[in-house]
C-alpha cells in the first residue's frame, strides 16, 4: 500500500488503512473525553486524504496573518529557533479531527516533529488559559492514539 500524502507529508500507514477500511470512524463523544480529559468542544474526525488537505489550509491562514498569533501556529522555515510546543509548525502538521461546531476553531493534528513515520498527536488548548491557544500532546504517537480510543 503506498501511503496517502497531505501537504507533502505521508500519513501513517495506520490512519491510510483505516481510511480504506472505513474504519477511520469518530468513537463517541464519552470516548474522545476519556483520551482527551481537557478538551472541551466536540470534534468530527476527518475522513479522507483530500478532506484532511482541505482542513488543513486553514492553519495557513492563521500561521500568516500576524493578528492571529492568539492560535499560536506558525511556519517553521520563517522562525529563527525550532518550534517547539506550545507552538504548532503548520508545515509539519495535517488536522485529523476537527471543531463539530462551526467558530470553535479546534483541531487535532499529526505533528510530524518528532518523527516522521509515526507522528504524535497534539490538540488545541483554548481552556487552560483562554486567552491564548496552546498545542498539547494527547498521544505520543499516532498507533496509541488509536490503540486509546479503541479503533
Amino acid at each position: 500500500m503506498v501511503p496517502s500524502r497531505v501537504r507533502g507529508l505521508a500519513l501513517p500507514a495506520q490512519l491510510t488503512s483505516l481510511i480504506d477500511g472505513g474504519l477511520w470512524r469518530h468513537p463517541g463523544d464519552a470516548v474522545l473525553a476519556q483520551v482527551i480529559p481537557w478538551f472541551k468542544d466536540p470534534l468530527v474526525l476527518v475522513s479522507s486524504p483530500e478532506q484532511m488537505e482541505l482542513a488543513s489550509r486553514s492553519m495557513d491562514m492563521f500561521a500568516d496573518d500576524p493578528y492571529c498569533a492568539f492560535f499560536r501556529e506558525a511556519r517553521g522555515s520563517r522562525a529563527t529557533d525550532p518550534l517547539e510546543l506550545p507552538w504548532l509548525d503548520v508545515e509539519q502538521a495535517v488536522l485529523i479531527a476537527i471543531n463539530r461546531n462551526p467558530g470553535d476553531d479546534v483541531a487535532l493534528a499529526l505533528d510530524y516533529r518528532t518523527d516522521p513515520s509515526e507522528p504524535r498527536i497534539v490538540g488545541s488548548d483554548f481552556w487552560t488559559n483562554p486567552h491564548l491557544c496552546q498545542w498539547r500532546v494527547v498521544a505520543p504517537t499516532f498507533s496509541a492514539f488509536v490503540t486509546s480510543l479503541g479503533l
